[in-house]
């Protein structure tokens, strides 16, 4: 199909934004790195002028090639010892109450980067001790252990994106597994059901009605809390093509059916992204104004 995209995913933004400008010069400063920035996330301008961003950890090199991610593969360096203590600034600077921590997948690292994310997390409570964290975590290699470990620290949500359909995963996400991503939020269900467990996925990169409904019932039988379903972008040429732009109608019939397995939360739109309105999220499930 054509890569033209449908007008309903083209967004309007106000250019020279006081609050865009001063969360890009702050990241800018203390030399972090956002998957905003890195993928090139559509609702970037949204999240920015809000004063919030997704951070991204041990670096913008991943060691994987996965068919739909617009991030640099290559060889990473070494984990940066002072990047937990300048996120934990980031996030005083810019008032947040609700933090998103993510990363590059590092498979160069034994323990697949948990280590630098229980680091981060420290320091934001550290000196942030009210904050509420999510971590928006790889597969850390299927390494039960290694989850086990960032499991101990003080999160609200645990999140692992399955990305596509059983039938696209070799395809979409190379070197990966589909049992390793369902057993990331079955294990941490099982260990820590104190927390919300949360996944996502993109429509567009070929599945079918029968593909949607089994990964849909594969999230429900490891008891996953939360669901975002968005719309495949394609990063660059280089990326797989998008087999279909579903309509902001299709997108409500979905969400709809998805509503009906149960879980406490579907996000879903053209523009639904893992982290974004993540805090929302939250309070909407807890039904409270503020965490």
């Amino acid at each position: 199909m054509s890569d033209k995209k449908p007008d309903w995913l083209k967004k309007k933004v106000k250019l020279n934004n006081q609050e865009f400008n001063e969360v890009t010069s702050l990241i800018t400063d203390l030399h972090l790195n956002t998957v905003c920035q890195s993928a090139g996330c559509p609702n970037i301008y949204e999240c920015f002028s809000n004063k919030t961003a997704t951070f991204m950890i041990l670096g913008d090199v991943c060691t994987r090639n996965c068919g739909f991610c617009g991030i640099k593969k290559g060889r990473p360096e070494a984990p940066d010892r002072g990047e937990p203590l300048r996120i934990a600034r980031a996030v005083s600077e810019m008032g947040l109450k609700y933090v998103v921590i993510t990363s590059v997948t590092r498979d160069d690292l034994a323990d697949g980067g948990s280590n630098q994310f229980i680091k981060t997390v420290r320091e934001i409570q550290k000196k942030n001790p009210d904050v509420k964290i999510e971590c928006l975590i790889p597969d850390f290699k299927g390494n039960l252990d290694s989850l086990k470990n960032l499991l101990s620290q003080n999160l609200i949500v645990l999140n692992h994106n399955i990305e596509t359909s059983r039938e696209n995963f070799k395809k979409v996400k190379k070197n990966s597994n589909y049992e390793d991503s369902l057993n990331i939020l079955k294990y941490t269900k099982t260990l820590r059901p104190d927390i919300f467990t949360k996944s996502g996925f993109m429509l567009g990169l070929g599945e079918g009605e029968k593909e949607i409904i089994e990964l849909l019932s594969d999230l429900k039988k490891i008891d996953c809390d939360i669901i975002t379903i968005g719309q495949y972008l394609r990063p660059s040429e280089n990326n797989l093509p998008v087999k279909k732009y579903y309509s902001p109608e299709e997108f409500k019939k979905i969400e709809e059916f998805a509503k009906g397995y149960g879980f406490k939360e579907v996000i879903c739109g053209p523009f639904v992204r893992s982290s974004y309105n993540a805090d929302v999220v939250v309070r909407k499930i807890l039904k409270c104004d503020s965490l």
